[in-house]
């Protein structure tokens, strides 16, 4: 997964297979960058302040979120200093035309010091992870000459992934190998030197057992085997993992909270009839991009926002 995806990204437009929440609706990204000027204002306004965006596609959640805090919080605009974290060569210069003033990094880990604001819109669902199939016994999958094959391995020791459900013949189960040593990292920094980081992907609330692999092609569902580094390959946060790990590393954790939920207490739907009354021709699109960012048969239930915050931080969107 790790290296068809890296391929992809670096040769692909993945926005030719998919439509990420960004690019349906501008109030998408202004909405997170107002929450991340509450934010600097619960830190106490450092100056300057680190605001970054993990997978940051063509920088239109940035570009959206920077025009907001102009508007909106201007001693917050002062303050920031734009990072993203990209690796792809063709992105890189798509952002570019819209955020020249960044600053870019190949990994989160190579963010300078300071006080963070982190925002990951549909981020984790693409780094690597590990399966685990259930055959009178664990059996670890691997790919190899385009098709899974699977070795015997000892019981994992995450094995009451299912809530304890005793795996039944077939059953799989899904390691975030990538995904946690990033969340305790951030979560130590935040913890030690102030800030917060939001995510927003989909996956269960809790975790469980399943295969969640999948490949988009074309902007249809693919073999995941099929043609390596042609299609997007992704797979379901298991956020109840994530925010044990974050914990663990002295961070507080808000969510996970439905997507819907989250975007409705920040304002989606009043932004939306402020947006429609100014332009009553556009007012049937942005009620439909809004119904499809949050409604619960849409992305409003399966997409999840997921805080991890230095403790003094209570981040808006999460209380009900």
């Amino acid at each position: 997964m790790a290296r068809a995806n890296a391929a992809y990204y670096a040769a692909c437009d993945p926005f030719a297979d998919f439509t990420t929440a960004p690019e349906i609706s501008q109030i998408f990204g202004e909405l997170l960058g107002l929450w991340a000027a509450e934010v600097w204002q619960a830190m106490g306004t450092p100056d300057p302040v680190l605001l970054a965006e993990a997978g940051p596609g063509r920088g239109t959640l940035m570009a959206d979120a920077l025009r907001a805090i102009a508007q909106a919080a201007p001693a917050f605009g002062h303050a920031l200093r734009l990072h993203l974290i990209e690796n792809s060569a063709p992105l890189r210069a798509a952002q570019a035309a819209k955020l020249p003033g960044a600053t870019w990094h190949d990994r989160l880990e190579n963010l300078p010091p300071g006080p963070l604001l982190l925002l990951a819109n549909e981020f984790l669902d693409a780094l690597p992870i590990r399966q685990f199939v259930f055959r009178d016994g664990w059996r670890e999958r691997f790919v190899a000459d385009g098709r899974f094959v699977e070795t015997k391995c000892p019981l994992p020791l995450w094995e009451g992934v299912g809530g304890g459900v005793a795996p039944q013949e077939g059953t799989v189960m899904e390691h975030p190998e990538a995904a946690l040593p990033l969340i305790s990292a951030l979560a130590a920094r935040v913890a030690d030197q102030g800030g917060a980081a939001l995510f927003l992907d989909y996956g269960p609330e809790t975790s469980a057992h399943g295969d969640s692999l999948q490949a988009l092609r074309g902007g249809k569902p693919a073999d995941p085997l099929a043609a390596p580094g042609t299609a997007d390959l992704t797979a379901h946060v298991d956020f109840a993992r994530l925010a044990d790990a974050a914990r663990a590393a002295g961070a507080h954790v808000h969510g996970p909270v439905p997507q819907g939920k989250f975007l409705a207490r920040l304002g989606l739907f009043q932004r939306t009839g402020a947006l429609s009354r100014q332009n009553p021709a556009r007012a049937g699109a942005l009620r439909d991009a809004a119904a499809r960012l949050a409604e619960p048969d849409q992305m409003g239930r399966l997409f999840k926002a997921m805080a991890v915050c230095h403790p003094a931080v209570l981040p808006p969107g999460f209380a009900e």
